[in-house]
């Protein structure tokens, strides 16, 4: 702020003429800037908007989140297109995506999100798993091209859906946020819509005119024009372009027995070591195929074994990590989905390897076996197929089975710590009547 004194009128040296007394007004004025202003008012409204927050807290919430919603975020706005948008939770091999605004196809990673109308193509050694905002998963098999028919997530309802154009497709639906919510597949003319917690196998091969939808549990409905069918567990629809729909029912996958789910599997020297496969008899079943690969997602198997029984040995593995599954199969030629994956780890076992493992003798609950013991810190172990969750930073842990039936049990306790050594102890228990 600057003051500016009055310039004095100019007047003649000589003294005034004789005649009437003049008097003079002397004004004085300040000259102010813009910027002066708008720092002045800057401080004046903080200081406003500080007593009103003092006074009355929550005023000033209302207000700022007013404006806000007023001006938008373009920060905020982002991260919901981000939340309501697929990603690839799991890529194996050749996986490429072109978008529905674009004419080139581009490989897919794990920052590559989908929208309606984007398109997903796989090659033979490909598959990728998409996820969408409302858990629902689509696990798009090797050789295979779909479509992103739907993808509407809100507060109130979710429907997303994809078409397999070629190829083959599984999806799991989660618990859905509405009943008005719903998971979708289409293969030719016809629409699976997948109830929540279910889980289904669609397949497209228009060389072949071979098109089916298999429920593996839940429930879904298939419309196909005018015609609805319900389907459960274990029940499928197969139909060739433009003939009629056939509803069957379908082998169930087997149930696996050995090796345990994320167990480790010891070996002074794994590639001669024999490794045991089991798994649960299927009802009019007469074959068996055995997969096991270094991948989830299978693209590369390293043993594809057929069997007649319910078990068999394979040899020829390195160490490593190796995931599992069985598929059955009866007199028909007809064949059951595969079962779930199962994974285990194979170790060398050296004999500076060992790791320290102590268990005391196990309590009975109930019918559940409490068990306190100690290993190494850092250790990671699985009893009964069952990962530890709570190992204190000194090693002690203490673990409840889940509920046995009556009777004799072998509980068997094996870890791995981060040097590659491994332990394993087999304790009999006596569950009471």
């Amino acid at each position: 702020m600057t003051t500016q004194t009055p310039i004095e009128p100019r007047r003649p040296i000589s003294a005034p003429a004789p005649g009437p007394k003049i008097h003079r007004v002397e004004v004085y004025w300040h000259a102010v800037t813009y910027k002066t202003v708008i720092i002045y008012s800057s401080l004046i409204l903080v200081i406003i908007i500080a007593g009103m927050f003092a006074v009355k807290p929550e005023w000033t919430n209302i207000i700022t989140k007013k404006v806000s919603d007023a001006l938008g975020n373009p920060e905020t706005g982002n991260a919901t297109a981000t939340l309501t948008q697929a990603k690839f939770v799991n890529l194996d091999g050749r996986v490429q995506v072109k978008k529905v605004n674009s004419v080139t196809w581009v490989e897919a990673n794990y920052h590559t999100t989908l929208d309606k109308g984007d398109l997903i193509q796989t090659a033979s050694d490909g598959a990728a798993r998409i996820t969408f905002a409302d858990g629902t998963e689509y696990t798009i098999k090797s050789e295979t091209l779909v479509t992103v028919e739907e993808n509407i997530v809100t507060r109130d309802r979710s429907n997303t859906a994809v078409r397999i154009n070629t190829g083959s497709v599984d999806l799991a639906t989660s618990r859905f946020s509405s009943p008005d919510s719903s998971a979708a597949v289409s293969v030719e003319d016809a629409t699976a819509y997948l109830k929540q917690n279910s889980k289904a196998s669609v397949k497209n091969d228009p060389k072949e005119n071979d098109h089916e939808i298999v429920v593996a549990s839940g429930s879904a409905q298939v419309q196909r024009g005018q015609e609805k069918i319900e389907l459960t567990q274990f029940e499928k629809v197969s139909f060739p372009s433009g003939g009629p729909t056939f509803k069957s029912n379908i082998l169930a996958p087997p149930g696996l027995i050995a090796p345990l789910n994320q167990s480790p599997v010891i070996s002074e020297t794994p590639r001669t070591a024999s490794i045991h496969f089991e798994w649960k008899a299927v009802d009019g079943a007469i074959g068996y195929t055995l997969r096991v690969s270094p991948t989830n997602m299978f693209t590369r198997l390293v043993k594809e074994v057929k069997v007649s029984g319910t078990s068999t040995e394979v040899t020829g593995l390195e160490a490593g990590d190796y995931f599992w599954n069985v598929s059955a199969s009866d007199a028909k030629k007809e064949t059951s989905e595969y079962s779930e994956t199962f994974k285990f780890s194979l170790f060398t076992q050296g004999k500076t390897q060992e790791m320290m493992l102590e268990i005391e003798v196990p309590r009975i609950q109930g019918h559940s076996a409490e068990l306190i013991g100690k290993t190494e810190p850092g250790a990671a172990l699985i009893i009964n197929g069952q990962a530890v969750a709570n190992i204190s930073p000194d090693g002690t842990f203490r673990h409840f089975t889940e509920p046995l039936e009556p009777g004799q049990h072998t509980i068997v306790v094996i870890g791995s710590n981060r040097r590659g050594g491994t332990a394993k102890q087999q304790i009999s228990i006596v569950i009471p009547r």
